[in-house]
């Protein structure tokens, strides 16, 4: 595998750090704010569109090309993988059920449990909000872990598992037992919210499809979550890193 020391850097992305690139794969820091692949309302400012130019650098006709093995919200912040190649995607893809996804999410109030696993069905209505339903005929099986890392008198800091990939998942699932994610305008009920959404996708744990060997990547501790919960947030990027 090539590590690259990006002698293209002038092309990459504003505010998007790489933590790895071979010839089979990016692995990179999506920042808040930031779609993963367009939309029809929105289909210039995007981490694909700007990964591309970089692999690209800048030559619009270059054949390279990157391709989406898996998304996050615009709002969410956090590791994302990219495949450059239709082989490499398609492997990464055929093994993503072993892929381990961590985050962290700052929710309103102090959780009860300090560890659980929440499991529904999840649905999504003609106006694109995501529910939680006891049907199964209605929605697809969502399963979500948390441990609780730091309590303040106003917030809690969990460490999320993603044990399974549904839209808006753990923003529904927090939402339902009462602790919405920070931040959240759709799922948080009307609930004080911060400058932005407090989940970040924190580490990941894959197999690479061309060595076939584990790899595992972890992000900093966001700076926004220090700021939300004080000396709480600071003591956790000392103490309960993950």
């Amino acid at each position: 595998m090539r590590k690259g020391t990006h002698p293209g850097s002038r092309h990459l992305p504003k505010g998007m750090s790489i933590l790895h690139e071979d010839d089979d794969i990016l692995v990179v820091v999506k920042p808040f704010g930031l779609l993963t692949m367009g939309t029809d309302s929105d289909k210039v400012r995007t981490a694909f569109a700007m990964l591309t130019d970089y692999v690209r650098k800048g030559c619009a006709k270059s054949q390279k090309r990157i391709f989406i093995v898996h998304r996050l919200d615009r709002e969410t912040s956090g590791i994302l993988i990219f495949a450059k190649t239709m082989q490499a995607k398609t492997r990464l893809q055929g093994r993503w059920e072993e892929t381990e996804k961590k985050y962290l999410a700052v929710v309103h109030g102090r959780c009860e449990k300090k560890e659980d696993t929440i499991s529904s069905y999840l649905a999504e209505n003609k106006a694109h909000v995501v529910y939680a339903t006891a049907d199964p005929a209605k929605g697809r099986l969502a399963r979500t872990a948390y441990r609780v890392l730091r309590n303040t008198p106003e917030y809690s800091l969990l460490e999320v598992d993603l044990l399974t990939g549904r839209k808006h998942q753990i923003r529904v699932h927090l939402a339902g037992i009462r602790h919405p994610v920070v931040g959240d305008e759709k799922y948080g009920g009307g609930k004080k919210t911060g400058s932005r959404l407090a989940l970040h996708a924190q580490s990941i744990v894959f197999t690479h499809p061309g060595s076939g060997k584990r790899m595992a990547f972890e992000t900093e501790f966001p700076e926004y979550f220090n700021k939300l919960l004080g000396s709480a947030g600071r003591q956790n990027t000392d103490n309960d890193k993950t």
